[in-house]
């Protein structure tokens, strides 16, 4: 009973900090406010890791990127040279791929559908919270592989697709450092928990 009621306090904490906790001087009271002590130093760990710093950098630069690239290849408010660009480059991509006409697929279609996925995924990446961007991050890996294949297919230059290239080794690098500080932080609660669970059997053994 007395681990439910810590469970169940130390999740009112989580969601409210202004929720008022058991008396402090009993003893269910002090256990509380311990494991509730642990959770805010992890919590804080997190926000204020070079990891954490890195991926939200990285986040905001890429999303705000590929929401740039994703709309010249819409549209040619921002840029009627980048967009005329890019309009050639993707029918010479279609012609190289016979393949997709067959399937129905234009080149209109096929810059489309590029630029809507890096729009939709840039936006994702700058704005959405939570594990959506590290689909999002999938995503754009997915699409820079796709377009510098594109680009080995017409047999463009590197200074043609350079910035693929490096844009695709950010994105790699960014799902990779959020899937390591995804597994730490529980590692580190659990380190704590068995760290707390020992004192209290230590305390116990000494009354």
């Amino acid at each position: 009973m007395r681990h439910r009621a810590d469970r169940h306090y130390g999740a009112i904490f989580a969601a409210d900090p202004e929720a008022h906790p058991p008396d402090s001087t009993s003893q269910s009271g002090s256990h509380w406010f311990q494991r509730g002590s642990v959770w805010l130093h992890a919590r804080w760990l997190k926000m204020a890791s070079p990891r954490t710093i890195t991926i939200v950098a990285l986040s905001f630069a890429l999303g705000l990127f590929f929401v740039f690239m994703g709309t010249i290849k819409l549209t040619p408010r921002l840029s009627k040279d980048a967009y005329s660009e890019m309009k050639r480059a993707y029918k010479s991509y279609a012609k190289a791929l016979p393949g997709l006409k067959k399937i129905g697929i234009s080149s209109v279609l096929l810059r489309k559908i590029i630029g809507s996925l890096e729009v939709g995924c840039g936006i994702v990446l700058t704005l959405v919270p939570g594990r959506p961007k590290d689909v999002a991050n999938f995503l754009l890996l997915l699409v820079m592989l796709a377009v510098l294949f594109f680009h080995q297919l017409v047999g463009d230059p590197l200074k043609r697709y350079a910035h693929a290239l490096v844009f695709g080794i950010l994105l790699t690098c960014r799902l990779l450092i959020a899937r390591q500080s995804d597994d730490r932080p529980e590692r580190e609660d659990s380190r704590e928990e068995q760290h707390i669970n020992d004192q209290e059997k230590n305390k116990v053994k000494q009354s």
